[in-house]
Order: structure tokens, then sequence, then C-alpha cells
């Protein structure tokens, strides 16, 4: 996998270890399968970087799939799996082996976003900004115990989880909903939060569609495998309640032009413009489509009926789906942050930062 960024100011310091760590994050979680054994996620930086730092220049990287390549010789896969993309992938690519399909719309490749998001990651927390995640729900097992913890402390916290989830009670039973669909040979979805705090108020716009912050956010938490909702804030819950319970009153405070917020059901955005307070979004991940005792499908082949291809799977993926979101949110309010400040430096860019929130 070749990841290619574009647009990082120069003097960012970013180092090989941090890069790694990241990776590791993500190949984590109780429900994963054991390519995590086999891929090690040993990123090279070819370009944009020298010294540990950037250079202002494209940032280049490539990270190898030793699984991949140890599978080229397997046979061509003709069922394909219900829920993946390789059905209608050979229908839009005719002549295109059900396998390229299903190599290429893998998960697998979420690893060079979090290498490309980790530039991102380290970007704003030269800004002040820190990001978090943890884990919801897994299945029917949910933690609804509120958050009550430093938005600092949340990833300490959660990865000492084997499913990434705060509170240890809450843990247990999702790690027993996993093992229960293991033995059944079958998978489980789930939901994920991803938090950043102390963001610059005002990035995003309210005066353009596309660049309206929550929308791009939601699109980038789309686009991620197997997601099927995005919410930010109450979400969902906001269309069942009233205004009162729904909107963040303002009273004279420590916050930009002298106001402050009491509530953050807005999860931090409002009119697509971060408000300044912690940015909340939460996906909604569906069980993963290969499973141990497979689905119905038919082979492409014969036209007969057959059970669906049976390939190595997590049971479960919603812990490291919650790492991920990490640097996709990264992603997206870093370039948010170089649209509204600017700057070729660091240096500069935080400068900018820093006299904006003094200013405000």
């Amino acid at each position: 996998m070749v990841g290619i960024l574009e647009g990082l100011p120069s003097g960012l310091a970013v180092s090989v270890g941090q890069l790694s760590e990241q990776l590791r994050r993500r190949r984590l979680g109780f429900g994963r399968s054991a390519r995590q054994n086999v891929e090690e996620d040993a990123v090279e930086v070819l370009g944009g970087l020298r010294g540990g730092r950037t250079l202002g220049s494209p940032v280049a990287l490539v990270l190898p799939n030793q699984g991949r390549l140890d599978e080229a010789g397997l046979q061509p896969v003709s069922a394909p799996r219900p829920g993946h993309a390789e059905l209608v992938g050979s229908i839009k690519h005719p002549g295109v082996e059900l396998r390229d399909v299903m190599e290429r719309a893998s998960a697998r490749e979420t690893a060079m976003r979090v290498a490309v998001g980790t530039f991102c990651r380290r970007l704003l927390e030269e800004l002040g900004v820190r990001l978090a995640s943890r884990v919801l729900r897994v299945g029917e097992a949910a933690d609804v115990s509120p958050l009550r913890i430093p938005g600092g402390r949340v990833n300490a916290l959660a990865d000492r989880s084997p499913v990434r989830c705060l509170d240890p009670r809450s843990g247990r039973g999702m790690v027993r909903a996993i093992e229960k669909a293991s033995r059944a040979g079958d998978t489980l979805g789930g939901v994920f939060e991803v938090l950043a705090s102390r963001p610059p108020a005002g990035l995003g716009s309210y005066a353009h569609w596309d660049r309206r912050l929550d929308g791009r956010i939601a699109a980038a938490f789309m686009a991620l495998n197997a997601v099927k909702g995005v919410e930010i804030g109450l979400g969902f819950e906001a269309a069942s309640r009233l205004g009162r319970e729904v909107h963040d009153e303002y009273f004279r405070g420590a916050g930009y032009r002298g106001v402050a917020y009491r509530s953050n059901r807005s999860g931090g955005i409002d009119g697509g413009m971060t408000t300044g307070e912690t940015v909340v979004v939460r996906a909604a991940m569906k069980p993963l489509p290969t499973l141990g005792k497979p689905l119905r499908s038919v082979d492409l082949r014969t036209g007969r009926a057959a059970k669906a291809h049976v390939a190595r799977a997590d049971v479960c993926a919603v812990p490291a789906a919650a790492v991920i979101g990490e640097s996709l949110l990264a992603v997206e309010l870093a370039q948010a942050a170089l649209e509204k400040f600017g700057g070729d430096s660091v240096a500069e860019l935080k400068e900018r930062v820093e006299r904006w929130r003094r200013q405000g």
C-alpha cells in the first residue's frame, strides 16, 4: 500500500515509532483474526520527512502486505459473500476476478489511513487538540455509563480493555458476546465513539454546503468499511427530544467572545463549524460479512447455489474501527485547520492559532 499526504507544513516532528504505535493499536482488539499475527505493519517513509521532521513537501509512505503476498497463489473465488463488495464489484468491472475485488475492498487498506492520519494527529497535537476513542456497543452488549473522565485519559484507559470499553463490567459483556458469536460461526458489529478535545472554534463553514465540517466528517466515517451510520453529538437521539433538551445554552464565561457552553449536545459542531467544545462522533458498524458458517450464495462459474466464500477474517473489529476513526477525524480536522489558518511552517500555524484563541 502506498500513501501520499500533501499540504503538511514544514517542521512537524513525526517519528517512525509514533507511526508504528498507532498501527499497533489498529491491530488490537478481542475478536480479531489470525491475520493480525501475519501483518507486521512496518511502514517506510519514502519522502517528505528528514531528521524526523516534515519538509513541507508531500509525504510518501509505503506499507507492504505480507499476508496478501502469501495468498497470491490461492484458487480464484467464485461464490461471493453477501454484504461484501465482491458481487457488485464484479458486475461493475466484468472480467475482474472476485479475489481482486475482495482484496482491494478489504479493510486492510485502513492501515494506510492510520499511517497518514498519524501525521495529522501530530499536527493537531501541536495545536493542543487531543484525539481519543472508545467502544460503546458490541451486538447487544452496551456501555451506557457516561463519560466522566478527561478526554486526554480516554485512550489510556480504553487501550487496557480488550474491547476498548471504559466500563469493565460492560467490557466483559462485550467479550462474552464475541465469544458466543465465534462459537456460532457468526460475527458482530457495534458502535464506537471518537473524541477531539480543544479544537479551535470556527473550523469549517456555514456558507458553503460542501465545506460544512459535520458533512465532511460524516463522509469520512461512512467511507470506513462496514460503517452504516454516523452521528455527531446527540445524533439520532435529538430527533425524539424537545428543542430545550437538544440545544446547548450559553452563559458568560471563559469561552470565545466571553461566552461558554452549558452542555455539548451538539457534539462540538454548530452550523457546520466547530464550537471549541469537544467534537464527538459515533459510528455504527455492521457485522462483518465473512462468517465461519457461511451464508447462502451462488457460484458465478456454474450458476448453482453454493455457500459463500470463507476467508480469514475477524469475528468483531469494532475496537479496531474506533482506533481507525481517530485517524479519520484527525485528517478532517487537520485539513480544516490548515484551510482556516494556513502557514508554511508549524511554528507559523501555531502562532496563528494561538493568536486566534487569545482574540476569541
